[in-house]
């Protein structure tokens, strides 16, 4: 039974304990949100020196939103991150949403999609150790997984789940229930047949949670609701943030039922001591 955490990120000061805690936990992956204009951690600075800290649990990026960066030293980066890791780096991509990341990056919030299609391209390229591009050599590192890091897709429009077969190792699916998250699975793994990959894309289901006292559920629900306000649809998010072991046991187990590989549990509390509490609950 595969299970991570996603990392809380309203204090990045407790991010070396989470995860060496997590190292010495039976959790099997650290997952870390991306945003620009927001107040979070860089995730891949943060995933690198959570890397560093650890020796056994997998980090993954859930998900980095691609097109804010730029390609070439993104490949870099996340080959040096699988590469100082040892391979225990993922790569969760997506294409975001949000207008006001993209007039940061100084992209096209209408042409986001197709920048990671041209993206995709080039970071296998790159991966691959071939030349970057005409007149242009190979970027290094080499990664230490061949043709580079597990790539998992995260999103829900049709080019989402497309990519999966086109370009990736699996399927990221957030904050929906396993009555929904199913239809997505399903989506992924047809896209998987279409494109003529043979197996079958590994699937992940992401749920919110916290456990503690009032204290650390009031806390976590503030963070939910700050994170979650552009999007018109606080109130369904904080009614989907799952606050006792019953609950969180009972959504892991219908995820696993509808063929979920692994289930992330992002905790919205920067407690650590959340930890021990989900182990208990879970294993």
């Amino acid at each position: 039974m595969n299970i991570g955490l996603g990392l809380p990120v309203d204090d990045p000061a407790h991010l070396l304990t989470w995860a060496r805690r997590a190292d010495a936990s039976p959790f099997r992956t650290l997952g870390l949100l991306d945003r620009l204009v927001y107040d979070n951690p860089e995730p891949l600075v943060t995933l690198a020196a959570l890397a560093g800290a650890t020796s056994r649990i997998r980090v993954q990026t859930e998900v980095l939103i691609a097109p804010l960066h730029n390609t070439a030293l993104l490949a870099k980066q996340t080959a040096t991150l699988d590469r100082l890791s040892g391979g225990r780096f993922t790569l969760g991509i997506g294409v975001g949403g949000r207008e006001d990341d993209c007039l940061a990056a100084g992209i096209d919030l209408h042409r986001r999609g197709r920048r990671l299609d041209e993206q995709l391209t080039l970071l296998r390229r790159a991966w691959s150790g071939e030349p970057y591009g005409e007149g242009v050599g190979p970027i290094g590192p080499a990664p230490t997984t061949p043709g580079g890091p597990e790539v998992l897709f995260g999103g829900f429009a049709p080019a989402a789940l497309d990519r999966v077969g086109r370009f990736g190792d699996g399927f990221l699916g957030a904050a929906l229930p396993p009555t929904f998250m199913s239809n997505l699975f399903r989506d992924a793994e047809t896209a998987w047949q279409k494109h003529g990959r043979p197996g079958r894309p590994r699937l992940v289901a992401q749920a919110n949670v916290v456990l503690g006292p009032d204290s650390t559920v009031d806390q976590a629900r503030r963070n939910l609701r700050d994170y979650y306000a552009f999007s018109g649809h606080v109130a369904y998010m904080e009614a989907g943030l799952l606050t006792t072991p019953p609950q969180i046991r009972e959504a892991a187990d219908a995820y696993f039922g509808i063929g979920a590989d692994e289930v992330m549990l992002y905790c919205w509390a920067s407690d650590a001591d959340q930890i021990d509490r989900l182990a208990d609950a879970l294993f």
